[in-house]
């Protein structure tokens, strides 16, 4: 699904009173809070979590969400079609913002990128620290690599590292596929073709036992994946403010941080923002790798 057909998609059915993904609002009635999320928070599990969260300590309001990717949901808000958006682009959310699109920008979670893939590890990529390198050698290697390639914050992510890899890998590259999926759907594509791909620890994690698939480079402080919350311009309802009030307070906090923890031992995201400001120089914490 290309970026313009998605947006157009996902706003027909906000103006429709329907939902596409995630959504936690029962049917009857326009929802009190429209959110627009990215398809990691939606895919590991966690939205769902969260929104249901909410609306037990919020007895009476109604969130009803939707999914895409970074792109889309920003474009969703820039066109007023959503109260608020939770994405992982810190720079575009920044843009955002100071374009007069966004009211305000909340630090939400953090976790990291990972690169996967095949067992056999064809590119010899195993055990690298430098992503950028990792790339370079899937190239050199004329490796099979699936991008989401649905503007996504994973493939604006991506992207950045392949411009740091000094490569710009395109449709007329045999190994580099663009699959326009979403990133459960995209690791599916990447595991029946024993490719590569950039994958967000927590829906790699939620779906690994599936994969054949497996971590090969992670460490890399810029594989730091931070996530933000930003309530659109315009969108004062009480209710509104409430939503992210809570998902950015103790309340929320409390949701992300315990998520996953029985199940992998440790959380898939950790509540807040990271102790470095930016994305270069961010360390990966030891909870999530």
């Amino acid at each position: 699904m290309g970026t313009r057909t998605g947006v157009a998609a996902l706003a027909a059915a906000v103006l429709a009173g329907g939902c596409l993904a995630g959504c936690g609002a029962a049917s009857g009635g326009p929802p009190d809070v429209t959110l627009a999320a990215t398809t990691t928070i939606e895919d590991s599990g966690l939205l769902a979590e969260l929104l249901h969260a909410f609306e037990r300590e919020h007895p009476g309001l109604r969130v009803r969400a939707l999914t895409g990717g970074t792109g889309q949901v920003l474009e969703l808000g820039r066109r007023g079609d959503v109260d608020v958006i939770l994405s992982h682009d810190p720079a575009a959310e920044s843009a955002f913002v100071a374009a007069g699109s966004g009211a305000e920008r909340r630090p939400l979670m953090y976790n990291d990128f990972l690169i996967a893939g095949p067992p056999a590890d064809p590119a010899g990529i195993h055990g690298l620290a430098d992503a950028a390198a990792a790339l370079r050698r899937i190239a050199a290697a004329r490796a099979p690599f699936i991008s989401r390639a649905d503007d996504s914050g994973t493939h604006r992510k991506e992207r950045q590292l392949w411009a740091a890899a000094g490569l710009e890998p395109g449709r007329d590259e045999p190994w580099y596929s663009e699959a326009g999926l979403g990133m459960g759907d995209a690791l599916r594509v990447a595991s029946e073709r024993r490719a590569y791909i950039l994958t967000d620890r927590a829906t790699y994690l939620v779906m690994a036992q599936g994969l054949e698939l497996v971590p090969l480079v992670e460490g890399d402080p810029r594989l730091a994946n931070i996530y933000g919350a930003i309530r659109v311009r315009g969108r004062d309802a009480p209710a509104v403010r409430a939503f992210v009030a809570w998902i950015t307070s103790e309340g929320g906090h409390a949701v992300i941080g315990s998520f996953g923890r029985e199940q992998f031992g440790q959380p898939l995201f950790l509540p807040g923002a990271p102790a470095a400001t930016t994305q270069a120089a961010t360390p990966v914490p030891e909870a999530v790798r």
